[in-house]
């Protein structure tokens, strides 16, 4: 009986032992898109009034958490019963994500001076409930694509090294897991800059070395909102091309002589132009359509 119930935890220190190993090269392997998907998701995070930011954040984390208890048991079920169904899922994921991406840059190039025009008109709107909201739930829905690509990453690492079906389960949990607190967590901190400059400015009395780190951290908040939004709009792009890059076989075997950044990049802005005009005019048929 003793040799049989230590046997039993010599096996569950063993696949703890072979889960934490193989969490380690599956977080590797999705160090670039938790890069991609901090930059995403910071941007989207900030905007918003000194109050509402964390709890703000804390809704779009929640959200997040819930995107991977909806999308874990999908990809493990898919992946079972049709595994070309993740890559056609990945592709539209990132139709979406460069869709969005080449939105935002027209918006910068042919709309920014209308949009400044407006700033006093719509200021109120922007603070409102429903406003909010409507980030928020962009802001999801971005984190789904996203997580998506995450846990797919993480379940291929663990498929390749052939590990049992259990360990599957619990390192790709792990690492959409890690994802969600790591990114976040690091977008609270960015976010909050301010209000510890603020502070470190207050307990100094505004001398010394301590009121020089707070105003750095005051000064530097609006700029690094800025670079997240260049960041992760290049971001979306990026990720999108690199799903088109790996996924549609064709596009992988194109532009050999291309460095993969470039490639990524092209195919990122083309899909997202294609979406923007299938938008536009899918926009323009409905509207027909509507009137009549």
């Amino acid at each position: 009986m003793a040799s049989g119930f230590f046997a039993i935890l010599d096996d569950i220190a063993s696949l703890m032992d072979d889960v934490a190993v193989t969490s380690k090269i599956a977080t590797q392997k999705t160090a670039g898109i938790l890069g991609d998907d901090l930059a995403v998701n910071a941007e989207k995070a900030t905007g918003f009034v000194s109050s509402r930011e964390i709890p703000v954040l804390w809704a779009i984390t929640k959200g997040s958490f819930i995107n991977k208890l909806i999308i874990l048991p999908i990809v493990f079920l898919l992946n079972w019963l049709y595994q070309p169904a993740i890559n056609y899922i990945l592709i539209l994921g990132g139709l979406y994500l460069a869709f969005e991406g080449v939105e935002k840059i027209i918006e910068f190039l042919f709309h920014r001076k209308k949009e400044e025009s407006e700033v006093i008109e719509t200021t109120e709107d922007e603070d409102s409930e429903e406003s909010e909201k409507s980030k928020i739930r962009a802001a999801i829905t971005t984190d789904f694509i996203l997580s998506i690509e995450i846990v797919i990453i993480a379940l291929g690492t663990v498929l390749e090294e052939s590990h049992p079906f259990i360990t599957q389960i619990l390192v790709t949990s792990l690492v959409a897991f890690i994802a969600t607190v790591g990114v976040y967590g690091i977008v609270a901190l960015i976010v909050r800059m301010d209000d510890a400059g603020f502070k470190l400015i207050k307990k100094s009395n505004g001398k010394g070395f301590f009121s020089k780190l707070g105003q750095f951290l005051v000064d530097a908040l609006p700029w690094i909102i800025k670079a997240l939004g260049v960041i992760g709009t290049v971001a979306l792009i990026m990720v999108a091309g690199e799903i088109f890059a790996h996924r549609i076989d064709y596009l992988h075997h194109i532009l050999p002589s291309w460095p993969g950044l470039l490639k990524q990049i092209l195919f990122g802005l083309t899909g997202g132009l294609l979406g923007v005009i299938l938008f536009t005019g899918s926009k323009k048929i409905y509207s027909l359509v509507t009137k009549k």
